[in-house]
């Protein structure tokens, strides 16, 4: 059944054409991931179909009766409300009686004594007995805990960029509409929720469409890949494996074609430079021919990012570290790290978000001090780093501008030299683009441009934090195949499993141990046999605690999930009884009548007993994971 059609859409901003007489359509049951290079009108497309813009020509159709729900990159929030009132924001009616509910209960926590409140409360709560509320949000507090947001209660305001994604995307699943809108779904997640995730995606029966360059993720959950490429949308059925093999060979059709083009061309130019004695008409028609062929462009060859620029030596000493440790507002981030880096060292920092792995790049390129430990660097090291944050990105200043400042003439990997203006056209900003604002730039030519600021400057140690954050795929190929030929020392903090797997060579984890959190020794990549390791040395350590008795080792913050299933067995036992003794006291709230006293000592009690089960619930997926 099709749900969305979009039938010859043309789509602007001023001077710049994104879409140019377009037609899509998506049907029922399609997992659509949209990709092309940055600011090509990825996003815009989404918000076309979302109805958040209108197109300039053409028309998009959404069929009646058909749910579109949306998931920007920066997903605006009531800072006021609190995290489950934020999750129940739907006009799905379990989920409005789930923040109807949330909203009572919050407000009566700061008003015990308003006998209004303790009424509605207890209206809700047999609305809730009555329609299975109860068990709907234990399952949502279940999909926001697998997400990495166990404060439930705490308000928006508070909640970093990250966690405000999270929550946003939880809101997302639980209410996907017949067709869910996913705007990089994968950034600010690690790669375990990656894979929940996933799986979650590829079973839920909603329609989806997404904009993402995780591969792995293209690879396992897309079914179509659409691509915007030159204003134009070009499907390929499959998924990201599939869509570089049929990609390949159109693009050899096209080229093919253009050579033909080309070929018929030079032979009209000779004949007309010939002046050939023809009737006038015959000749006439001949020259609109030859006019009409210069006009037709089958492939022009596509708009490519390229890269090549020198190296620079690097010395047989490049770092030791030791015991570094960092630490904010008494908090303790990580301690007793030690690194050592030789010449060629390629390494991958994973863990989950907060534990530290920025924290760790800030200190090693010298933009934060660590509480204790030293550094020890090479003579001859350069360090490029890029950071999520940009934060040397001067959004004020011109980009062509910008780039002069870093170096005025750059050069390449055959000596010789090139204009910043030059090097920028190759990393597809053309000359009008150059004279821009960087703050008027997109969000992801914003992160083209700060690659290329940290590339040109010819490090040979590379620090790259999230680098597949907002970066389209030819970029990052192009890094790939810059990385390639690096002669280096390469770190990498990443949840993208394709680009570990990629480009370096060992992975090492931010893990708790007896003394804190601190840094695993090196695993050898790709991140699949390093996770088949983990699980392993986890089970192994399992199996030894049972016949023991004593507790398992934990040897990594998810080594919890290869503990005995016997622990599983009664943990789900504990969550069973959890929720008969809430069912009592649901029904209890309900027979007490008028009794508003005893209506809030029961409505604490209930609180609290919610607390017991959220917790629960929350190891409950570890254990069953």
């Amino acid at each position: 059944m099709n749900l969305i059609t979009l039938s010859s859409v043309t789509h602007q901003y001023s001077e710049r054409v994104l879409l140019d007489e377009v037609d899509l359509l998506v049907n029922a049951g399609e997992r659509i991931g949209l990709i092309g290079r940055n600011g090509s009108g990825k996003t815009t497309l989404l918000r076309l179909i979302a109805g958040l813009e209108r197109p300039n020509a053409g028309t998009v159709t959404i069929w009646g009766g058909v749910r579109v729900r949306y998931l920007p990159q920066d997903p605006p929030l009531d800072e006021e409300r609190t995290v489950l009132e934020t999750l129940f924001d739907s006009d799905i009616p379990h989920l409005a009686l789930l923040r109807r509910y949330e909203t009572t209960s919050r407000r009566l926590a700061h008003a015990p004594e308003d006998e209004a409140l303790q009424a509605e409360l207890v209206r809700l709560s047999d609305e809730m007995t009555r329609t299975g509320g109860w068990a709907a949000e234990a399952a949502a507090r279940a999909i926001l805990t697998r997400l990495g947001v166990t404060q439930f209660d705490d308000l928006v305001d508070s909640l970093s960029g990250g966690q405000r994604k999270r929550v946003a995307l939880g809101r997302a699943l639980l209410d996907t509409g017949d067709l869910l809108l996913l705007d990089e779904p994968t950034n600010h997640i690690d790669a375990e929720t990656i894979d929940w995730l996933e799986a979650f995606l590829r079973e839920m029966p909603a329609a989806l469409m997404m904009v993402t360059h995780d591969r792995y993720f293209l690879e396992r959950v897309a079914t179509r890949i659409v691509e915007l490429d030159r204003r134009e949308l070009v499907s390929y059925p499959g998924n990201y494996s599939r869509y570089l093999e049929l990609r390949q060979l159109r693009h050899d059709s096209l080229r093919a074609r253009e050579e033909k083009r080309q070929a018929l061309l030079r032979r009209e130019l000779e004949w007309l430079r010939r002046g050939a004695m023809a009737r006038t008409t015959k000749q006439k028609a001949r020259k609109q021919r030859i006019e009409e062929l210069g006009r037709l462009a089958y492939d022009a060859g596509e708009q490519r990012v390229a890269m090549a620029l020198a190296g620079r030596r690097l010395g047989k000493k490049v770092l030791t570290a030791t015991g570094l440790r960092q630490a904010f507002d008494d908090q303790e981030v990580f301690t007793g790290v030690d690194l050592q880096l030789n010449p060629g060292d390629r390494i991958g920092l994973i863990g989950p978000n907060g534990v530290g792995k920025s924290s760790l790049l800030d200190i090693l390129a010298g933009e934060a001090a660590p509480a204790a430990g030293a550094l020890d660097w090479g003579p001859t090291v350069a360090i490029g780093y890029y950071d999520q944050a940009m934060r040397h990105l001067p959004r004020e200043q011109r980009a062509i501008d910008f780039l002069n400042d870093v170096a005025p003439l750059i050069r390449t990997e055959d000596g010789h030299r090139v204009e910043a203006a030059q090097m920028l056209e190759w990393f597809l900003f053309p000359r009008p683009q150059q004279q821009a604002q960087i703050g008027s730039l997109s969000g992801g030519e914003q992160r083209r441009l700060y690659l290329l600021s940290v590339l040109a400057r010819r490090p040979n140690v590379l620090l790259l934090d999230e680098p597949t954050n907002d970066l389209d795929i030819p970029t990052l190929q192009v890094l790939e195949a810059f990385l390639d030929a690096f002669a280096g020392c390469l770190i990498v903090v990443s949840h993208d499993r394709y680009f570990l797997d990629r480009n370096v060579d060992f992975l090492a984890a931010f893990e708790d141990g007896p003394d804190g959190r601190g840094l695993s020794a090196r695993h050898p990549a790709p991140f699949a046999s390093f996770v088949r390791e983990r699980q392993a040395n986890d089970m192994r350590n399992a199996e030894r605690a049972a016949r023991s008795g004593s507790p398992p080792i934990r040897t990594s913050h998810s080594a919890l999930r290869t503990r005995p299933s016997r622990a599983v067995a009664a943990l789900e036992a504990e969550i069973a009884a959890l929720e008969e003794e809430k069912a009592a006291l649901a029904a209890t709230i309900n027979a007490s009548g008028d009794d508003y006293q005893r209506l809030a000592a029961l409505a604490a009690d209930l609180a609290a007993l919610n607390e017991r089960l959220d917790a629960a619930l929350a190891r409950w997926i570890e254990l069953a994971e």
